[in-house]
């Protein structure tokens, strides 16, 4: 059914008409650039990436834990309003983030009934999957598109049909009425009474064709014709990859994935330098190794069309205080001041009646 394209020649078949299942090629590797790509340039140090560590205020710390508190039904507030802060504690934590923004194509055959659209396969040679131009969104901005490739688009007799437009009614084998359920056949009733449900004729119209003994083709809706044509989908995609540093604190790492913190360094080009000269040498490892990662993950099936680099300094402090005479802790972190309690004492299980 799906002729041979040049360029085009391990397209999957998809689908089309009202039902149908879709399969998608796999992503086609771009072609090699036909100009060098520009050699990435070395970010120097920043300077601030030797600031003193910040810290909050005991008054800032006990505000924070007392909205962290507030917003949980089960919790009791006497730990907030009588806990004695005896000693806080400020550490500071680094997370490099890298994100790499890919374009990736893939191809398809699609199916549509015919009603008069243009046909114009074998005009001329159809654009290659990676000649046919698309307009990327902003950088680092999720986007699918699909674009008909030109000159793919040629008539089809629909299959499932046979061109016919209609299929025989499964239910009535397309004779467009069944045994009757009131007599089943027979004529008569149990009584012995003749069937009127069937006209007495054993037989009643089949209600899932409405007695036309066949049904109207989803895949051509009728029509008899299929325009079958090559789809190219474009999808661009921010692939991510972040490195927490270890700290003292205590804290979870996992807690820090939804705060942020202050950003000390940014580098965005279409393939960046790894960070090199940081403080935290595990920083500036995890740099060197996922630059390395994405540019031989994403550039195999993708194109690279910009990668961005940020070190952010995330704050935690550590707040130990007392109720009744007993030692807690509590943490409070990132810019937004979130707050992890895990021993807080008063808590309570709530159960609805």
């Amino acid at each position: 059914m799906f002729d041979s394209i040049p360029g085009y020649e391990g397209t999957a078949a998809g689908g089309g008409g009202k039902k149908h299942k879709t399969i998608l090629s796999a992503y086609l590797p771009p072609p090699m650039p036909s100009v060098p790509m520009p050699v990435p340039e070395y970010a120097a140090s920043h300077p601030e990436w030797h600031n003193d560590i910040p810290s909050i205020s005991e008054g800032r710390a006990r505000q924070a834990f007392e909205e962290y508190i507030s917003s949980k039904c089960c919790y009791s507030s006497a730990p907030v309003r009588d806990g004695i802060i005896t000693n806080m504690e400020s550490f500071n934590t680094y997370r490099y983030r890298l994100e790499t923004f890919t374009e990736s194509r893939s191809t398809k055959w699609s199916q549509e009934p015919y009603t008069g659209q243009r046909v114009d396969a074998g005009i001329q040679r159809p654009p290659g999957p990676w000649e046919i131009a698309a307009q990327p969104p902003s950088y680092f901005t999720d986007h699918k598109e699909t674009i008909r490739v030109p000159y793919t688009s040629s008539v089809k007799k629909c299959n499932p049909c046979s061109g016919m437009g209609k299929k025989s009614c499964s239910s009535c084998t397309g004779t467009g009425s069944k045994v009757c359920s009131g007599c089943n056949g027979s004529r008569q009733r149990p009584n012995n009474e003749s069937c009127n449900k069937c006209d007495y004729s054993g037989r009643e119209k089949c209600s899932s064709c409405s007695g036309r003994g066949f049904h109207k083709c989803d895949t051509c809706d009728g029509k008899g014709q299929l325009l079958v044509f090559i789809n190219l989908k474009v999808k661009w995609c921010t692939e991510k990859d972040d490195y927490v540093a270890q700290d003292s604190s205590g804290l979870r790492l996992e807690k820090l994935g939804k705060v942020s913190g202050k950003e000390l360094f940014k580098d965005a080009q279409i393939m960046v330098y790894p960070v090199m000269g940081f403080p935290d040498v595990s920083v500036a490892q995890a740099s060197e190794r996922l630059v390395r990662d994405h540019q031989v993950k994403y550039t195999k099936n993708s194109r690279i069309l910009q990668q961005r680099q940020t070190i952010e300094l995330i704050t935690i402090t550590r707040v130990n205080y007392t109720w009744r005479e007993k030692p807690y802790v509590y943490y409070v972190y990132g810019n937004e001041l979130k707050v992890n309690a895990d021993d807080y004492p008063a808590t309570c299980c709530c159960s609805v009646m």
